[in-house]
């Protein structure tokens, strides 16, 4: 099996495919659910964020794998493949580990840096491990990927490098609007994006803080511990009426906020000076008609994605860069000689077999022997057959971990006619739980 990745981003397609290739939370289990019932998939966990849409998978066939993994997220999407494909990038095997981990560290984020991603690929692990399609190889990947996003960000400066795509945000929208600090805020949504801007905002020192929430009891929890107000989302056209700065990340698959309604709530405003928007949510929340509205700014994915191209890069993103190299090269040597130890163990068990046997043959042979004289036989041989597969099963788990290092576990099957089954065998019992050490 094999590690395949199939996704597209904010760096191979625009924000309006991305927008309508935007997975629901059903859609994302579904989408899993269908990839391990596909053929060439063993395993699979789906990345999605407001800027990238990524399908993991363990795969036996690479062909038929990328065209599979294309066709369901065609199909999950709603995008035609015809549509979807232009926009679709592919890594394999070590080149899918090094983007995972690049993806981890923030160096393939819109705002290089950004901390945000680490929550999102520990969500798409868990998902995958509640649905059960994230097995041994991709527990052990994202697994891993997190760990080495948590090393650049406290071994290098790649935080300084570029900011969350909400305080990027709010920066950029402080440019039109003024100082977010004595503002009144509204945050629409009580995700985990719509919790890091509330509690952002609060940091700022806004005059008041109001969440809006369909489940009310999620936004009262999330407004107690800032000090704002929760509101139910049905207020949420009152309260615009109050804002002078409005987040909005929702999981909504239609607009929250459309041009009527913002031009209604700017009629009733009783606030003064401009209206700021901030909208995070892909889809979109708020329509990007208002853009034309006097008195509004609004700022959402696609300026974010303008704005971020042209942001500074970090010295430390040189140094991030090697610490994912020399990542990916561990990873993938201890995953291959991970796959010999199987074969290795069958090895064992073999030689302990025949070891058993002919210690039962002499047993048959020389039934005068007493017990002390039977352990020492019996010890002595199984030293022997322990000398001699320490130092070539040692070397063959070493040999194994090199690039190309795949055939030596063949070359040992062949050597000593193991049984494919048995060695079969000890891998799924190898396998144990895919939920060990979970993040």
């Amino acid at each position: 099996m094999s590690l395949l990745v199939v996704g597209l981003s904010h760096r191979s397609a625009p924000v309006s495919v991305l927008e309508r290739a935007a997975l629901s939370a059903d859609a994302k289990a579904k989408l899993l659910q269908d990839t391990l019932a596909a053929e060439p998939a063993a395993e699979a966990a789906v990345l999605g964020t407001c800027n990238r849409i990524e399908l993991y998978a363990d795969v036996d066939k690479f062909h038929a794998g990328v065209a599979e993994l294309s066709t369901l997220l065609a199909l999950h999407s709603g995008l035609g493949l015809d549509e979807l494909t232009p926009h679709l990038y592919v890594h394999y095997e070590d080149r899918a580990v090094h983007h995972l981990f690049s993806v981890a560290c923030g160096l393939d984020s819109m705002v290089v840096g950004e901390g945000q991603i680490l929550g999102q690929i520990k969500d798409a692990l868990g998902i995958g491990q509640q649905l059960h399609t994230a097995g041994r190889t991709l527990n052990d990947l994202f697994q891993q990927a997190l760990r080495v996003g948590k090393r650049a960000h406290s071994e290098t400066g790649i935080d300084k490098a570029g900011q969350s795509l909400v305080t990027f945000g709010l920066g950029q929208l402080t440019r039109d609007i003024g100082e977010l600090s004595a503002k009144r805020a509204l945050v629409v949504g009580a995700g985990s994006m719509s919790s890091l801007a509330a509690a952002t905002l609060a940091r700022e020192g806004v005059a008041e803080l109001v969440i809006a929430n369909r489940t009310v009891d999620r936004a009262e929890r999330l407004a107690a511990s800032l000090g704002g107000r929760a509101v139910p989302f049905a207020d949420v056209f009152r309260e615009l009426a109050a804002a002078d700065v409005v987040v909005s990340c929702t999981g909504s698959t239609g607009l929250v906020l459309d041009r009527d309604a913002v031009s209604a709530a700017l009629r009733a405003r009783t606030a003064s000076g401009p209206l700021g928007l901030l909208d995070l949510a892909m889809p979109r929340d708020i329509d990007g008609a208002v853009h034309d509205l006097d008195g509004v700014h609004l700022v959402d994915i696609e300026d974010l994605a303008a704005a971020a191209a042209d942001a500074p890069m970090a010295a430390d993103v040189d140094a991030v860069r090697r610490i994912v190299s020399a990542e990916v090269a561990a990873f993938g040597a201890a995953q291959r000689a991970e796959r010999i130890t199987p074969t290795v163990v069958a090895l064992r068990t073999m030689a302990a077999d025949v070891v058993s046997s002919e210690l039962a043959r002499l047993d048959g042979r020389l039934p005068d022997l007493d017990d002390k004289q039977r352990a020492e036989i019996t010890q002595t041989v199984r030293r022997v057959v322990d000398k001699l597969l320490h130092a070539p099963t040692v070397r063959v788990k070493q040999l194994a971990g090199e690039p190309g290092g795949a055939g030596y576990a063949d070359a040992l099957r062949e050597l000593f006619d193991l049984d494919p089954q048995a060695v079969a065998a000890v891998s799924r019992a190898d396998s144990g739980d895919p939920n060990r050490d979970r993040a």
